[in-house]
């Protein structure tokens, strides 16, 4: 018997009759660039992360509107920058440094849930009476900027000499009902990026950064089981929006640089 009001019906959209295939997610096989163009900042610039999947839906029905793409969310992250034995900047994310949620968004700040709105998603509006074919895909990387001098200093002498970073990320590929928010999971990536960068301040500029460990990343792992997704990656605030700029002296207590947005 069919439904009189749509609203009261459960959808008929199920993970079983979604089909995905063509799941790639890759690191590119190249070295960290390294920038030293500034007299303020050294910047450099990672390989991308880069995922797709091609997906087939179901017929999508009336009064129903799904859309399927990439979510993602930083579960660690470790990102020192050392000013010669004075002591150290670092971008933080305190309420994961201290394990009070597991993951924090990674979304552009604007399309909550997703990575983003370009090819990262698809909607689909009901009703549909084919399948629907379509690719979603993704990319990131790293391209900051760290100053040579001491971050609260007024002083523009290059002291910096050293930068590490590593950094995790859990991908997930979702179908999600705009109205009732169900979510059905697809696919779940985990990937992680690491730099160590080691800087002579007193060699011009132009020669002073070498690139130390790994010249090419560990590439991702597309899980054969499905991880859940943390409340905290789904909304407010995304990575760039909660992470602290601190300074941590050697003596003295540590200061924020930056604090959240």
């Amino acid at each position: 018997m069919g439904c009189i009001q749509s609203i009261t019906c459960k959808s008929r959209i199920k993970r079983e009759n979604i089909v995905v295939y063509d799941v790639s997610a890759t690191i590119d096989h190249c070295p960290t660039i390294i920038e030293e163009n500034s007299p303020i900042v050294l910047r450099y610039k990672t390989p991308y992360f880069k995922a797709s999947a091609r997906i087939v839906m179901p017929p999508i029905p009336r009064n129903e509107t799904w859309v399927v793409g990439w979510i993602q969310a930083c579960t660690q992250m470790e990102f020192y920058n050392t000013y010669n034995d004075i002591g150290m900047s670092s971008w933080e994310l305190p309420e994961l440094c201290e394990g009070l949620v597991r993951a924090i968004s990674d979304s552009d700040g604007v399309s909550y849930p997703w990575y983003g709105n370009t090819t990262e998603t698809v909607t689909l509006a009901g009703p549909t009476s084919k399948p629907s074919r379509f690719t979603v895909s993704m990319n990131d990387n790293f391209y900051p900027s760290v100053t040579w001098a001491v971050p609260i200093s007024d002083s523009n002498l290059p002291l910096l000499t050293r930068i590490k970073r590593d950094q995790s990320f859990t991908t997930w590929l979702v179908a999600l009902n705009t109205a009732t928010r169900e979510k059905i999971l697809l696919q779940t990536v985990k990937w992680r990026m690491r730099v160590d960068i080691l800087v002579d301040p007193a060699m011009p500029l132009g020669s002073r950064a070498t690139l130390m460990g790994r010249t090419h990343q560990d590439q991702p792992r597309v899980l054969t089981r499905m991880e859940p997704i943390p409340p905290n990656a789904l909304g407010r605030p995304n990575a760039n929006d909660a992470q602290v700029l601190m300074w941590r002296p050697r003596k003295g207590p540590p200061l924020v640089v930056i604090p959240p947005k």
